[in-house]
């Protein structure tokens, strides 16, 4: 089915990265089950692809980026189909482990709410050029109006701009992450030229110029005018440059409701993988909580901002690799008295090594976040093989328009 002849197929199904799949297999982007498509195959790529019998769910993308760029791949998709491929994912990663559960609604966070992004700035003979990375590609796609984007972001794209002219190379683009914070945009710049004192002084100038409240060039600091301070629960944390944050706020929102839906009525609570306290510093303000994280620099944000809030339980905090050193059964449930609960946050490689552990333990409610259904499945298998009962599952969208998705799921030990 290789060649320059125009071949027609029917599209079966959509793949893990949203492509659609049609016999051979043979993938076809930014196409729709059931849809009849033309082109020509290109080893296992249908390519020049043309639509000629389009799918009921197949809409207008919403997006004047969408062809071009990179950062989406199912905008051409109505949203109920899109919510309905995002749960049938998690719901057929859990299937393949011979796992049932109950589903509650898809919630969907909604269009330019994204608080972090990372641009893509190359610096050109007339200046720079900011935006993203079409499809598999190293061109970028200028973006003037990005709909997942919260506006302070699109507010930076002059800044990124100004940071390519001031310290790219012509041959490698800058990596400018920023996210929004409560002091103003904190902004994390990797691949740009060696500081020198010429450097750090045009970068200091551009801190004054913009609302930025951090500025780092690789890991060194800049400049800080104000802590980019994110607020978790009564408590306000200053990240570490670049650590991780849920990529919306109301997605987070949502993870944490479910997460403090599960725990509720616990009294001593331990966060695995805690980050700078996503969980952990909300969880306290009912809870005494003990958080785990493998970053040093993240459980120290943590460990700040749990010190300068009021009225929290007492929240004890350790560095630790739960990859290399899974907590034990022992130091989960030390002295004989079992954590009431356990909430996990693994990275997308799950925690398979940790949840035998805590399934060993008997620890009798699991909080379980995951961003990758099929390590979440894996893990799963492992609990309910140890007597846990999978209550429910609560995916959260916010990633719209991509193949992601995250969720929240509830385990009770029942043996």
């Amino acid at each position: 089915m290789t060649g320059t002849d125009r071949t027609t197929t029917t599209i079966n199904r959509l793949g893990h990265q949203g492509d659609g799949v049609a016999d051979g297999p043979i993938f076809a982007s930014r196409c729709l089950p059931g849809e009849v498509v033309s082109g020509i195959v290109k080893g296992q790529t249908l390519t020049e692809i043309r639509i000629e019998d389009p799918s009921a769910d197949r809409v207008q993308a919403p997006c004047r980026h969408y062809k071009a760029c990179g950062g989406c791949s199912v905008q051409h998709a109505a949203p109920e189909f899109v919510a309905e491929w995002k749960q049938a994912f998690v719901h057929n990663a859990l299937a393949a482990q011979g796992i049932e559960a109950e589903f509650r609604p898809i919630h969907t966070s909604p269009e330019r709410s994204r608080r972090r992004a990372t641009f893509a700035a190359r610096r050109t003979k007339k200046g720079a050029l900011v935006g993203f990375h079409g499809t598999a590609s190293d061109v970028i796609t200028e973006i003037t109006d990005c709909i997942l984007l919260d506006p302070e972001l699109m507010a930076a794209l002059p800044l990124a701009r100004e940071l390519a002219i001031l310290g790219a190379s012509r041959k490698t683009p800058l990596a400018v992450t920023v996210t929004t914070a409560g002091a103003g945009l904190d902004v994390s710049v990797r691949n740009g030229k060696p500081l020198d004192a010429d450097l750090r002084i045009g970068l200091a100038q551009l801190v004054g110029k913009y609302d930025v409240a951090r500025l780092t060039w690789e890991d060194e600091l800049i400049a800080m005018e104000q802590p980019p301070t994110q607020v978790f629960g009564k408590a306000q944390v200053c990240p570490p440059p670049g650590s991780f944050l849920q990529a919306t706020k109301d997605g987070e929102t949502a993870l944490l409701n479910a997460v403090l839906e599960i725990t509720k009525g616990s009294k001593r609570i331990m966060d695995l993988f805690a980050g700078c306290g996503t969980f952990s510093l909300p969880l306290s303000e009912r809870s005494d909580v003990y958080a785990v994280e493998g970053e040093r620099t993240m459980i120290d944000a943590l460990d700040a901002g749990w010190r300068k809030a009021q009225g929290l339980h007492k929240v004890t905090s350790e560095v630790r690799d739960l990859f290399r050193r899974p907590m034990l059964p022992d130091e989960l449930s030390p002295f004989g008295a079992v954590y009431d609960a356990v909430v996990i946050d693994p990275p997308r490689a799950g925690a398979e090594a940790q949840t035998v552990e805590i399934a060993r333990a008997k620890t009798p409610v699991i909080a379980y976040v995951s961003c990758n259904p099929v390590t979440f499945a894996r893990d799963a298998r492992v609990l309910v093989d140890a007597g846990y009962r999978l209550n429910w599952v609560q995916v959260v969208d916010q990633f719209r328009w991509s193949p992601h998705a995250e969720l929240a799921a509830s385990f009770t030990f029942e043996n």
